[in-house]
């Protein structure tokens, strides 16, 4: 029997050292824009100009129609506060927690008075404390 080889010792690969993470790159300096609105030329074809001679109004015309405008509120209508209710409707059934609502009414944009919100949501909540959001709505718009 011939004597056996010894094995050759598997080489162990070597722990390579980590190295440092990379300096991140330092933010370039904003740019300004040059724009010198002097330097814009704004020209019209003599059509365009006769038409804005003959749509010109003078200010006793416009004062009136600036005041009724300023007097009618967009309200927004029953489509507008139904899609801004749904957006609270997890289930997608139609209602929304009547202890959402009230923290909603409350708390966000023209908040109103936990008073307010009583008064509003008197007798819309079902047994389970949810609102039909789409009653709700009529229920507001007609009162």
């Amino acid at each position: 029997m011939a004597p056996k080889k010894p094995e050759p010792k598997k080489a162990e690969p070597k722990k390579e050292e980590p190295k440092p993470a990379p300096k991140p790159a330092e933010p370039e300096p904003k740019k300004e824009v040059e724009f010198n609105p002097a330097s814009i030329k704004v020209e019209f074809t003599p059509d365009q100009i006769e038409d804005m001679n003959s749509k010109m109004i003078d200010f006793e015309t416009f004062l009136p129609m600036l005041q009724h405008i300023a007097k009618t509120k967009d309200t927004g209508t029953y489509e507008d506060f139904v899609e801004g209710l749904r957006v609270f409707d997890k289930e997608g059934n139609g209602t929304v927690m009547g202890a959402e609502l009230r923290h909603v009414l409350a708390t966000l944009g023209e908040r109103l008075t936990e008073e307010e919100v009583d008064k509003l949501m008197a007798g819309q909540e079902d047994a389970n404390g949810c609102i039909n959001y789409e009653a709700f709505v009529k229920h507001i718009m007609a009162n």
